[in-house]
């Protein structure tokens, strides 16, 4: 995946061969916020300046930047796998919630 960070803010990054331009969107946040450029150090520029003015912008009207989540994840498994994962976490003596809680947990640190 093809992404850049500024200020704990991320935006994934694609190419729109249609345009022949790199296209980011900010990820995480409460609106949608887009930014391109045609080489990597104008898009790099032009992502800190979308995350700068969309702060400025939040702040300005005493709005959060980031989108709100409750902790709570539904996920939708094939038998299987859910199968698998239960039997996992009980060899660890571990609950399915905190066997996956922490295998998440390591897979987006990573």
């Amino acid at each position: 995946m093809n992404t850049l960070t500024f200020k704990g803010y991320t935006a994934r990054i694609d190419f729109d061969d249609r345009d022949n331009i790199l296209v980011g969107r900010l990820l995480g946040i409460n609106d949608v916020i887009a930014f391109h450029a045609d080489n990597v150090n104008d898009l790099r520029e032009a992502f800190e300046e979308a995350v700068d003015d969309y702060l400025e912008a939040c702040a300005a009207i005493g709005k959060s930047p980031d989108k709100t989540v409750n902790g709570k994840l539904l996920l939708k498994l094939s038998p299987d796998i859910h199968a698998a994962a239960q039997i996992k976490a009980r060899a660890l003596g571990k609950s399915l919630n905190q066997w996956a809680s922490e295998t998440l947990s390591h897979a987006v640190v990573a």
